[in-house]
């Protein structure tokens, strides 16, 4: 890589200068994948695995140890293949070590391989154009150094200048490297999200066409040296460039790209709260209808119990409790039969447990609404439609089903419990904490959960989620005052 005298010190300071560069690079690559990976470095213990996913414990390990033997697999890597110099390309020997880390953070992180494939593939790429940028800026600054008359007449000091240059190599490709890297980290915001195969192709293109085209200048300038003795100028500036703008261009397209899926996202939430308008605006057209009906009921209520009054009058009880109970059925037909202590929640459960009996499944409810406190009923509606929905469509049909749904007060706490039968498997956002659902992965929805946490948030709250024994419970936990 870098042209020295002959001697026993260059010789040293020639096979030290790799060795360092290796280990460097997979420190690098340490700081640049941790936050990718599944566990925050503040957590010392072994967390079991979620139910339903595929890694073993033992591999279970904090993220910081993972990215660490990420890392020093790297390192290793490019130490054994120095020391047994293989005569291979410096594209395989840096191929080889990221193939190395790649293999193990993999192992210790069992899930969205093609975001670690991505991570891998831009690590080769911008560390290639970091150490391509320091060596012709090194030979830049050595032929600048070693052609003054000072050198020249100072012929003692140029292992010194050497070793000073071999220090600002590595220099120069460290600060590159991380320089790209923390770029890289700092536009990609949502780590823990899956990366499908279409994203995986367009997040990586820019590194593999930019390592192509280095290749191609990086041979011709090889083969002019050969061919003429000597460097041209005009040439390394270019691949200078080269080499820049490759490296900019890659941190650009994750720019873009993330910036692209945060707006998407936004939107589509948008219009998620917009559906949750529509759905409360259609409870409130159906509260002032039943209000409409039980001043109807109030209107004709002096002649029902004008008719019980008679019927009793005229000593036919069998005949009045028949009538009684005939108005009685009409009222509890016109109420749904549950009473939560406000109309607008009083339409949404009757509207859910009309779903569910429909379904199959058992409804069990024994909410109230939060009388005398702070709490809007528009931001209960909001919890109970999100939480109630994804019960009824993650509930089996039939069977022993079923959804039911607590509130309570502890003090100033206010408690809501929305538990529902389930039998499947979840995947967790390590992010947010909150399970990723199948429309999420598929489609890019599922804000229910979000919602309802926003709103829990909005009264110094938050939600909490068990997944015990079949059963999926969603507890929220809002301050009345």
């Amino acid at each position: 890589m870098l042209q020295v005298n002959s001697g026993k010190l260059e010789e040293l300071v020639h096979a030290i200068t790799p060795i360092a560069e290796g280990i460097l690079r997979g420190y690098c690559f340490y700081r640049y994948v941790e936050p990718f990976l599944r566990f925050s470095s503040a957590e010392h213990e072994i967390y079991p695995p979620k139910t339903g996913e595929s890694f073993f414990l033992p591999f279970c390990v904090p993220k910081k140890k993972g990215a660490a033997l990420g890392g020093t697999a790297y390192a290793l890597t490019m130490l054994l293949i120095y020391t047994a110099r293989l005569s291979v390309d410096a594209y395989v020997i840096y191929g080889m070590a990221s193939f190395a880390m790649l293999f193990v953070i993999c192992l210790m992180d069992r899930r969205n391989y093609r975001q670690k494939l991505f991570l891998a593939v831009t690590f080769f790429a911008l560390n290639w154009f970091a150490a391509g940028m320091a060596e012709i800026l090194y030979d830049f600054l050595y032929d600048a150094a070693a052609g003054t008359d000072y050198m020249q007449n100072h012929p003692e000091l140029f292992f010194a200048l050497y070793v000073l240059m071999c220090i600002c190599f590595l220099a120069m490709e460290l600060a590159f490297t991380a320089a790209g890297l923390w770029q890289v980290v700092r536009v990609y915001p949502n780590k823990s999200e899956e990366m499908g195969n279409k994203e995986l192709a367009l997040l990586s293109l820019p590194s593999l066409m930019g390592l192509l085209g280095y290749e191609i200048m990086r041979y011709y300038r090889v083969f002019y040296v050969l061919e003429t003795g000597k460097m041209e100028k005009t040439y390394d500036r270019m691949t200078l460039l080269f080499c820049l703008v490759s490296s900019v261009t890659v941190i650009a397209v994750i720019l873009l790209y993330q910036r692209i899926r945060v707006a998407q996202e936004e939107n589509q939430q948008a219009e998620f709260l917009a559906a949750q308008m529509d759905s409360v605006r259609r409870h409130i057209e159906q509260v002032e209808s039943l209000y409409h009906k039980i001043r109807g009921i109030r209107h004709d209520m002096a002649n029902h119990m004008m008719t019980l009054e008679k019927l009793y009058e005229g000593s036919n009880p069998k005949e009045a409790k028949a009538y009684s109970r005939s108005l009685q059925t009409a009222l509890a037909q016109m109420t749904g039969g549950i009473e939560s202590g406000n109309p607008v929640t009083n339409v949404i459960l009757q509207e859910f447990a009309k779903e569910a009996e429909n379904r199959g499944i058992a409804f069990q409810s024994e909410f109230y609404y939060p009388a005398k406190t702070e709490i809007d009923a528009f931001d209960i509606s909001v919890v109970l439609n999100n939480a109630l929905q994804n019960a009824v469509e993650h509930t089996k049909k039939g069977g022993e089903n079923r959804i039911s749904i607590v509130s309570y007060r502890r003090n100033n706490a206010y408690i809501m419990e929305i538990c529902n039968s389930f039998s499947g498997s979840l995947k967790w956002n390590a992010e947010t904490g909150l399970p990723l659902t199948t429309k999420e992965q598929a489609k890019g929805h599922g804000y229910g959960l979000s919602n309802i946490r926003r709103v829990a948030g909005k009264y110094a709250g938050d939600i909490d989620i068990t997944l015990k024994d079949g059963e999926f419970c969603l507890c929220i936990l809002l301050m009345a005052e």
